[in-house]
């Protein structure tokens, strides 16, 4: 009795393993191609939501469209704060140019002139902000992050310097 042991007849064990191998990096390319599809259109349709942030001197800069939504952020104008019953009419500073807002709706807490503020809305037709979200500081110290970075790109703004407070006037506490 002869047996034929033919290449083909009994695959080996190293190309057993070897199609295995195949067939697991297959799915996981399958698996890394579905994520990424997905993510990429998770940010497709994030597009349109997403909300930029803008400075008053970066708005005087660029051309705004009327109704085109981003979020403002500076200080506070001192004297500025107006009620008309549910409606306050403010205006956002960064120093060096200045933004009046409406805002219809009741206002943080924390809300007051010379703190750190981001609202989101839009420009109206005919001037100014039109805001539907008010975001305040929550503590003494606190300024938002992307306020506090421009602030001090544009050195109106020291690290050591309470909200409202002018560049000098914080040099001249820190001594």
């Amino acid at each position: 009795m002869t047996i034929d042991a033919a290449p083909s007849a009994f695959p080996s064990p190293r190309r057993r393993g070897s199609s295995r191998k195949r067939r697991r990096f297959a799915l996981f390319a399958l698996v890394g191609l579905v994520l990424s599809a997905a993510t990429a259109l998770v940010l497709y349709a994030l597009d349109d939501t997403i909300v930029f942030f803008r400075t008053p001197s970066e708005i005087a800069k660029m051309d705004v469209t009327p109704g085109q939504r981003f979020r403002l952020g500076g200080l506070v104008k001192h004297g500025s704060i107006v009620h008309e019953g549910s409606t306050v009419r403010f205006v956002v500073t960064d120093n060096a140019s200045d933004m009046s807002v409406t805002y219809s709706g009741l206002l943080p807490d924390l809300f007051r002139e010379g703190q750190g503020v981001v609202t989101e809305g839009f420009v109206q037709p005919e001037g100014g902000f039109k805001a539907d979200n008010v975001l305040a500081k929550h503590d003494e110290n606190y300024m938002p992050k992307d306020v506090a970075d421009r602030l001090k790109a544009q050195g109106l703004w020291n690290e050591g310097q309470t909200p409202g407070q002018t560049p000098a006037a914080a040099q001249g506490a820190a001594k």
